[in-house]
């Protein structure tokens, strides 16, 4: 019954993140592109109102007319829409689910001794100085005197972002090391919106009120830090769905392959940004694609001569290696604590099961390696080398 309800607590929960991370996204999206679509007001009566720029718009059968103050009306409106429970829900379920996935599980998800050998407080430990640590230096930069400067400041971020994409995953499994990187960088984005985003947008409320002129330095930050998140959008999103992806995460150089797909997500998304002001440089899209091209090249499965004798190997001492090591989890009733179904509903029960699945058994068992997980039932490097030999000639049965 535990494992049960951990899997409805688990399912409710990321749907919730879903859920609430499509309104953030798409209501950060939505600014980005309205705030570059702008264009100087067309009346003569909106300048002295203090409006900057203007879109005129048709969706959904309706026409909207929306217009952007430099900073705000002299008078504010008695009901004022504020963009904030969309991000603070969104990291919250975020937050939560690293929570019930990783550190309620951390021997499985988490921890991989082949990598790091970890007790599950101190991989916990690990984890939580890592993103709240990066939160501390990233606002400490953006409040330095390099902040003022964009293109170094981006640099910088760039260099720790692959430290910490290297830390990561010589600390944690491939799985567990993608994951805190997107929850490095959502965690980042959540802290734009809490600590820089919502109070310069209370400062120049505030202001309006008393009868004061708006500090325009706190629009200026707002505006950096919702520029730094829309580009950290699409990384996160990508880490949000690697953990389906073995190929990826469970190759020897995983880390470069995530600061390659982090990099061409970042990049396209300026590309798209560059679009919306009609200034897109082909060359930064190019670079996109470049790096997704290279990651796909890094990861690609490499041709090397079977590490067992082909000929000797008999399906059932295939079987019996599938019986011990994998069959825990991967059977319509899992002994493994935590599985209440087999993961992807891939059961090694039965002959015709484990030809079917040879293919993805070989792929995780003797390529990525990252079954079983955390290598939690004990396979051997022979038990691997029989699976690779048995894979490699033509994975017949009996």
């Amino acid at each position: 019954m535990h494992a049960y309800i951990h899997e409805w607590l688990s399912l409710l929960l990321r749907w919730t993140h879903v859920i609430v991370g499509i309104a953030w996204i798409g209501a950060s999206f939505y600014f980005i592109w309205l705030d570059n679509h702008l264009k100087p007001p067309a009346s003569a009566t909106d300048d002295p109102k203090s409006v900057g720029g203007e879109l005129w718009a048709i969706h959904g059968g309706g026409i909207y007319h929306a217009q952007k103050y430099r900073l705000a009306p002299a008078v504010l409106p008695p009901e004022l829409h504020w963009f904030k429970w969309e991000a603070y829900w969104t990291w919250m379920t975020g937050f939560t689910l690293l929570i019930v996935l990783y550190y309620m599980n951390a021997e499985v998800y988490l921890i991989d001794p082949a990598i790091r050998a970890l007790t599950p407080w101190q991989a916990v430990g690990i984890g939580l100085g890592a993103i709240f640590g990066s939160l501390v230096v990233y606002e400490g930069l953006c409040r330095s005197p390099l902040g003022r400067n964009e293109r170094a400041l981006a640099l910088v971020l760039a260099v720790l972002l692959i430290g910490a994409a290297w830390g990561l995953t010589h600390v944690f499994s491939g799985r567990g090391a993608f994951i805190h990187f997107g929850a490095i960088l959502a965690t980042l984005m959540a802290g734009n919106v809490t600590n820089v985003i919502i109070p310069g947008q209370r400062a120049l409320v505030r202001a309006v009120n008393e009868g004061r002129a708006p500090d325009p330095a706190h629009a200026a930050r707002a505006k950096q830090r919702s520029v730094h998140n829309t580009y950290f959008t699409l990384p996160v999103v990508f880490t949000m769905i690697s953990g389906h992806y073995a190929t990826v995460y469970g190759h020897a150089q995983a880390w470069i392959a995530l600061v390659l797909i982090a990099a061409a997500g970042a990049l396209i998304r300026v590309w798209f940004v560059q679009r919306h002001k009609q200034q897109a440089n082909i060359a930064v899209l190019l670079a996109g694609i470049v790096a997704l091209a290279a990651a796909a090249a890094l990861i690609a499965p490499r041709s090397s001569p079977p590490t067992g004798n082909a000929a000797a190997v008999k399906f059932s001492d295939v079987r019996t290696v599938i019986a011990q090591r994998c069959t825990t989890c991967h059977a319509e009733k899992p002994t493994q604590p935590g599985f209440t179904a087999a993961p992807k509903g891939i059961a090694l029960e039965t002959p015709e099961q484990i030809l079917r699945h040879a293919a993805q058994v070989h792929l995780q068992s003797t390529v990525t390696r990252v079954m079983p997980p955390g290598n939690l039932t004990g396979i051997t490097e022979d038990e691997r080398k029989l699976l690779d030999a048995w894979f490699r000639a033509g994975a017949k049965g009996e």
